[in-house]
Order: C-alpha cells, then sequence, then structure tokens
C-alpha cells in the first residue's frame, strides 16, 4: 500500500484527473453538442476519445515522474516530508516508469492517426513527451520559458481535441453544416483560459520553492526579479484574464444566459480577486502555497464551466 501510495503522489493524480476532466468535459460539452446540431459524427468516437485522453493522462504522468527524478535535490530543500524520489521508489524505477508511461502515450497517438481520420497525433504526442523532458532536465530552471512551455501544454490538452477533427476545417466549399467558426472560439477560449490561469500557477509556485531554487542554481522569475517584481508580473496576468472574463460574462449577460454569468461571476471573478487580495498579501511559502491552491480550485471551476456553454455562440 505505502508503494502504490507513493507511486500516486509521484504521478500527481489529482493533476491527471484535472486532464481527464478537461478533455471529457470539452468532448461531451462543447465538441459533441456542436457536432449533433450539424447531424454528423466526429472525427473520434467514443473509444479514440478515451484512447486519446488517457493518452494525454500516460503523458502528463510521465512528465511528473521524470520532474521529480531531475528535483530530487531541490525537493529536499523545498519539499522534504513529500519526497518519494529515492524515499520509497528508487531512481531506476522512476526512470523506468517515465519510460513506460510515456512510450503508452506516444503509441496510443500513432494508433488512433491509424484508425482515425486525425493526423499527427503520435507525432504531437511524441513532441509533448520530448518538450516535458526538456522542461524537467533544464528549462524548469530557466527564467520564464519553463513556466510558458507547461502553460502552453496545458492549453494543447484542449487544442488537441480542436486538432482531432481538422478534417472538417480547411475545406471550401464546406462539406457539412458544421460551425466550424463557433468550434474555433470555445477551443481558443478555454485553451486560452488554461493557458493564463496555468502560468499565473507557475510564477505563484516559482515563488513559492524559491529558497530550494535558489540553492542549486535555478533562474527563474523570483530569483532573478525578486519577489515583489514577480508578484506585479502575476498580478498583471491575473487582471488581464479578470478583464477578459468579465468581458465575456456581460456578453452572456447580453445575450440572456444570466445562469452562465452568474456562475462566472460567483465561482470564477470573484476567487480571482480573492486571488489579488492575497497575492498582495503574501510573504511566506506557506502564503504562496494557499494561493497555489486557490488557484487550482479556479482551473477546477473554469472546467466546470463548461456545462453552461452546450449552447449556441
Amino acid at each position: 500500500m505505502k508503494i502504490i501510495n507513493a507511486f500516486l503522489q509521484l504521478i500527481r493524480w489529482p493533476n491527471l484527473l484535472f486532464i481527464f476532466l478537461t478533455q471529457v468535459m470539452f468532448e461531451y460539452c462543447i465538441v459533441k453538442p456542436l457536432f449533433t446540431a450539424a447531424g454528423v459524427d466526429n472525427v473520434l468516437n467514443t473509444s479514440a476519445f478515451f484512447l486519446l485522453a488517457f493518452s494525454s493522462v500516460c503523458i502528463a504522468a510521465g512528465g511528473y515522474v521524470i520532474n521529480d527524478y531531475f528535483d530530487l535535490n531541490i525537493d529536499l530543500v523545498n519539499k522534504p516530508k513529500r519526497l518519494v524520489v529515492d524515499n520509497t521508489i528508487s531512481r531506476r524505477w522512476v526512470i523506468l516508469w517515465h519510460f513506460i508511461l510515456s512510450i503508452v502515450g506516444i503509441a496510443l497517438g500513432f494508433y488512433i492517426d491509424k484508425t482515425t481520420q486525425s493526423s499527427f497525433i503520435g507525432i504531437f504526442n511524441f513532441l509533448s513527451v520530448l518538450l516535458l523532458f526538456i522542461y524537467s532536465a533544464s528549462l524548469k530552471k530557466k527564467f520564464l520559458l519553463g513556466n510558458v512551455l507547461i502553460s502552453l501544454l496545458t492549453a494543447w490538452s484542449v487544442l488537441i481535441l480542436w486538432w482531432a477533427e481538422q478534417r472538417y476545417f480547411f475545406v471550401f466549399p464546406p462539406i457539412t453544416n458544421l460551425d466550424t467558426h463557433k468550434f474555433f472560439r470555445f477551443t481558443i477560449l478555454y485553451a486560452g483560459f488554461a493557458f493564463i490561469i496555468s502560468l499565473i500557477r507557475e510564477v505563484i509556485k516559482d515563488m513559492e520553492d524559491v529558497e530550494g531554487d535558489r540553492k542549486y542554481g535555478c533562474k527563474t522569475m523570483p530569483i532573478v526579479w525578486g519577489i515583489n517584481s514577480t508578484k506585479i508580473f502575476t498580478l498583471v496576468w491575473v487582471i488581464v484574464l479578470l478583464a477578459a472574463l468579465l468581458l465575456l460574462q456581460l456578453y452572456v449577460t447580453f445575450i440572456g444566459w444570466w445562469v452562465t454569468a452568474l456562475y462566472g461571476f460567483v465561482c470564477i471573478t470573484l476567487p480571482l480577486l480573492q486571488v489579488v487580495r492575497l497575492l498582495i498579501k503574501a510573504q511566506s511559502a506557506a502564503d504562496f502555497h494557499r494561493l497555489s491552491t486557490l488557484v487550482k480550485i479556479i482551473m477546477l471551476t473554469g472546467i466546470v464551466s463548461m456545462l453552461f456553454f452546450g449552447h449556441p455562440m
């Protein structure tokens, strides 16, 4: 049981659940309603979709595993009580699990390409594995580059579902009644949200981990710019996200989606305002950890908001 718990901690199972939930919600609350309204079947049937979601989970799990492998010394300072590598699971097994999870994710991508009319899913999965390895080995310690890469990969978990349906795009005249522009707008809406909220959380985590990062020569934003300047950078992105959300809420209110607007205001906008308040006051690692947890909750409420968008927009 101890080994199982350690493995689940190593692969960050709550984060994997987030990825799976994001893709399931987007597929069944956004993609399928659009295709059903157009009277056409989407490229990814049910089995292909769940294989794609499982491949995303495997690749992310492999990324978390290799990240802990490279972060062993830093985690001895930042998270000594939560250390798994070389404590419960040996480094040799960590490397083996990274290899197994990554290979499964890549292989499933090529299988989806072969059995559906999707293209390059296997190649994109391979590139995701490669980028996660480079991130863990090097980019994580660089100024902003690692934060942006992880945020882009988070957004990609939404974008890949749009890409998988690309046989319906770039065709003139259109071969179906599918509203590809609406599909693209929903994709950009949620991929954009995923990118910004992930970037905010990644920078907050860097502020939380600054002690160990500094000790081992990392050049993250809090180390290069200092905590106060990094807080200003983060606040700017929170304000950008707030402004975008308020504009969206005004729009959905204007078209009569009162419940959607109310949900967005209460469950996303108000918590983001709380992030602003807490971020201004934050000083200690514990403060930044609480902020990171709050942002994670906002990520969840953002995912759940897909339930309200299965309507024309």
